[in-house]
């Protein structure tokens, strides 16, 4: 068999594999989901990213008529559970819903075992949602000039927790320090919930989180809400300052929570899956059950949410590099 007939029979067998397999996968995208999805959430159960994916997921299966599974994978950062799902089969049967800290990642961890860009499909972006800075009911600090008054006279001695080094509530404390110049001790958790917990028990004296986990405990009259972190008070706790009325001008921080899948995931399957997202989004009882909370949907699109990450991870890391803040090793 001559050089030029085995190459010719090499394409054609290539052409035969091709078009048997394509119409397999355009077949299966076609008829996505027929089994339950995995939606993989890289904090602690408790949280405001959980909150908002228990909420999110219930709607989304109502339309996509399959069962939706929160898995809650909390470790470094985010980085194990987003790290299993960057890794996961593209079929549309694993998301994620990730937070700030995917975009804060980048700047964070030297060595980070995925792409935040590169090895995920964006869907949407879900929602935004102010952080609050809270303190136990207990504590004999009522505002936030009050937090502020008290760290500058005792340096060191106020112990701030957060859901994780380097994620959202971390970072927008640090940013109120470097803008005040005083000095608070940092005990990072391994989510919001463990947080809240010490918190409630006295254990640390303040907590910037989002208002999802937060604002209950407020209104149940176990914490104190000093200062939400938004340059407008939250439409649903308007007695509640911003930050920047509190003595702090200009300052501002949010956080938000995104739906992703695995890169090469189908472009039929993502748009299934960010149809859903925005149908449930755009509910009524999803969208009241937000503001209650203090959250606002977003639902953009694929393209949107891309771009958005991209201009994020530029800006934040450049102001991780200035603040020379590292994750724990």
């Amino acid at each position: 068999m001559t050089n030029r007939v085995r190459t010719l029979l090499q394409l054609l067998l290539c052409a035969f594999v091709a078009s048997a397999v394509s119409p397999a996968r355009a077949s299966a995208a076609d008829s996505y989901p027929q089994r339950p999805i995995r939606l993989i959430v890289p904090f602690a159960a408790g949280g405001g990213a959980d909150i908002i994916a228990r909420l999110l997921s219930a709607k989304m299966a109502e339309t996509l008529r399959q069962q939706i599974v929160v898995d809650t994978r909390a470790g470094a950062g985010s980085v194990l559970g987003t790290d299993l799902a960057a890794k996961a089969n593209p079929d549309g049967y694993t998301l994620a819903l990730v937070a700030t800290a995917h975009v804060l990642n980048p700047g964070l961890v030297p060595k980070l075992p995925y792409d935040s860009i590169n090895d995920f499909a964006p869907i949407t972006m879900a929602v935004e949602t102010p952080l609050v800075f809270v303190v136990p009911a207990s504590l004999s600090i009522n505002s936030m000039d009050q937090l502020i008054a008290s760290a500058k006279s005792q340096p060191g001695r106020i112990i701030y927790g957060s859901s994780g080094q380097g994620t959202a509530g971390h970072l927008a404390t640090e940013l109120l320090s470097v803008r005040t110049g005083i000095k608070m001790v940092h005990v990072p958790y391994k989510g919001a919930s463990q947080a809240l917990t010490d918190l409630l028990g006295g254990q640390i004296q303040v907590v910037c989180t989002s208002t999802l986990p937060a604002l209950p405990q407020v209104r149940a009259g176990k914490l104190r809400a000093l200062a939400v972190t938004t340059p407008a008070r939250s439409r649903a706790a308007p007695e509640i300052p911003t930050v920047a009325e509190s003595g702090v001008p200009g300052y501002q921080a949010t956080t938000w929570y995104a739906l992703l899948a695995p890169a090469r995931t189908p472009g039929t399957i993502v748009s299934k899956v960010h149809a859903a997202a925005v149908e449930a989004l755009h509910s009524s009882a999803v969208t009241e059950q937000l503001a209650a909370q203090g959250a606002e949907p977003v639902a953009n699109s694929p393209e949107e949410l891309r771009k958005f990450l991209q201009s994020q991870i530029e800006v934040w890391t450049q102001v991780i590099k200035q603040a020379r803040i590292r994750p724990n090793t």
